[in-house]
């Protein structure tokens, strides 16, 4: 009842930009949290931002001064700016919203979704 579909990714060079997209479809009534996760070849995926529905941010310690997460509630859309890439930041980058409240013709119902993945290539 709900997707994710995530753009923007490609190859870019080091100290370049990049935005990526998610917009989440579906009989949603809110979300609350919305955020950006990655993951590099033979790494664990780890959190790279994430914003509340309030537009408190929090962002993982490599990425802060660099990457800018924001949202825009009206379209359930979050966006990550990354600017000054780095090599390292080469990874598929998925996103997540959390606690999507959907409807059904008989309920309301909540769960986490993730999108299918982006791939973010920095060459140096």
């Amino acid at each position: 009842q709900v997707q994710l579909v995530e753009s923007g990714g490609g190859l870019v060079k080091a100290g370049g930009s990049l935005r990526l997209s998610c917009a989440a479809s579906g009989s949603i009534f809110s979300i609350n949290a919305m955020g950006w996760y990655r993951q590099a070849p033979g790494k664990q995926r780890e959190l790279v931002a994430t914003i509340t529905s309030g537009a408190s941010a929090n962002y993982e310690d490599s990425v802060k001064g660099r990457f800018t997460i924001s949202r825009d509630n009206a379209k359930n859309t979050v966006y990550l700016q990354m600017n000054s890439l780095k090599p390292e930041d080469t990874a598929v980058y998925y996103c997540k919203a959390e606690q999507v409240r959907y409807y059904t013709s008989t309920n309301i119902h909540e769960a986490d979704y993730w999108g299918q993945g982006t791939q973010v290539t920095v060459s140096s």
